[in-house]
């Protein structure tokens, strides 16, 4: 089956918060991790049949939308989720809040590897605590952890290991060695952790497969807690639907207490969205990932050949995102540079970076739209 991942979906002057960013201006916004594809035709027709419905009340989940999601982990990962190990939640951010309230104090630290997705570093604070960030090191083209350095940031106050897997921004997949390394530093020094896995089922290269933390060992699981999502897959994360598995019956139960009167129930749209897209959209998401694959190397090549002092460090070997390192540009706003010239892009400083070495380009969208933005950076780059 043939799907159209090719024709722009016209979003301008709709509730998009990616386009409206830039409204009235003629800028391509490559920022925020929103795909520029329509959702799923299964998944669409889903949502139109729970409409015509006509009822909106009070939700919760089905039997055959945990089955779904439970099947998918089975079929995707070999990792047999019992489905009392669920907490519904309305979007993966709460989910990292609700943790941070669940598992530490006023004045606790939370440890975790920068550059990474903001929320890592922001949900601390917001909570009174201590947002604790180990730099990740750039070896022969390949984001390693600097063991060491991450040892040394432990203290007595250290609570939670907040781990992105895959990784966001840098794109990559975790190896089972070094996640066993992680396992081993979290039980050796009593972390709970916290394994965002909202990427998971956008591995771009078919030989590393994704493996879900807690599945490493019992032990592991029974401190783990993982958050998933069909949203950036599917491209539904204005649905706001993601889930807690926390295998640990205590430390699910200390979850739910933080939730208590503070996180919204989601939606029946939500739930129906989520069904039609673990059990409905396999076939989608494979040209999916096609379509990825194609546009990564279209970028890898356009970036080295036509955008000098633009590098692409490493692999992109999972998700639509692509870390890039403009600091030999010499722009002491890089991102201010680019919307001037009408590209929009996310930057570094908001993933833990100095301001003028790394910018982050969604390439989730059609190829047209990715060649005209990648254009105009390199006229961008001509002035």
């Amino acid at each position: 089956m043939n799907f159209d991942f090719d024709t722009p979906p016209d979003r301008r002057g709709t509730d998009s918060q990616k386009w409206q960013k830039y409204a009235g201006r003629d800028v391509l916004p490559l920022w925020v991790a929103d795909m520029d594809f329509r959702s799923p035709p299964a998944l669409v027709a889903a949502l139109q049949a729970r409409v015509e419905h006509g009822v909106f009340g009070y939700a919760r989940p089905v039997q055959s939308t945990v089955d779904a999601f439970v099947g998918a982990c089975a079929q995707r990962y070999g990792w047999t989720v019992d489905p009392a190990w669920l907490v519904w939640l309305p979007g993966l951010v709460v989910g990292l809040n609700v943790v941070t309230q669940a598992c530490t104090a006023a004045g606790d630290e939370v440890l975790t590897l920068a550059p990474v997705y903001p929320p890592f570093l922001t949900t601390p604070r917001h909570s009174g605590r201590v947002s604790t960030q180990v730099a990740w090191t750039l070896n022969a083209g390949h984001w390693e952890i600097d063991w060491e350095a991450l040892e040394s940031a432990v203290t007595p106050r250290t609570k939670i290991f907040l781990l992105c897997n895959p990784h966001n921004p840098l794109a990559r997949v975790w190896r089972r060695d070094e996640l066993e390394r992680l396992v081993e530093f979290c039980l050796r020094h009593g972390l709970v952790l916290c394994s965002d896995e909202i990427h998971c089922d956008l591995i771009l290269d078919p030989a590393l497969p994704h493996i879900p933390t807690a599945t490493l060992s019992p032990e592991i699981a029974a401190r783990t807690i993982t958050l998933m999502a069909p949203s950036k897959t599917y491209n539904v994360p204005g649905l706001g639907t993601s889930l807690a598995i926390i295998p640990d019956a205590a430390m699910r139960a200390k979850f739910v207490r933080a939730t208590a009167g503070i996180v919204a129930e989601v939606t029946g749209l939500g739930y129906t969205a989520c069904e039609a897209a673990y059990r409905d959209c396999e076939p989608w998401r494979q040209e999916l990932l096609a379509t990825l694959r194609g546009n990564r190397d279209f970028l890898a090549d356009f970036v080295a050949r036509e955008l000098p002092g633009v590098k692409l460090e490493a692999p992109i070997e999972a998700t639509y995102l692509a870390w890039l390192n403009v600091e030999a540009l010499g722009l002491a706003d890089p991102v201010a540079h680019f919307e001037q010239h009408e590209v929009g892009l996310s930057d570094g400083a908001f993933f833990g970076e100095p301001r003028g070495r790394h910018v982050r380009l969604n390439f989730g969208c059609p190829r047209a739209t990715l060649g005209e933005a990648l254009a105009r950076m390199k006229r961008a780059l001509k002035k």
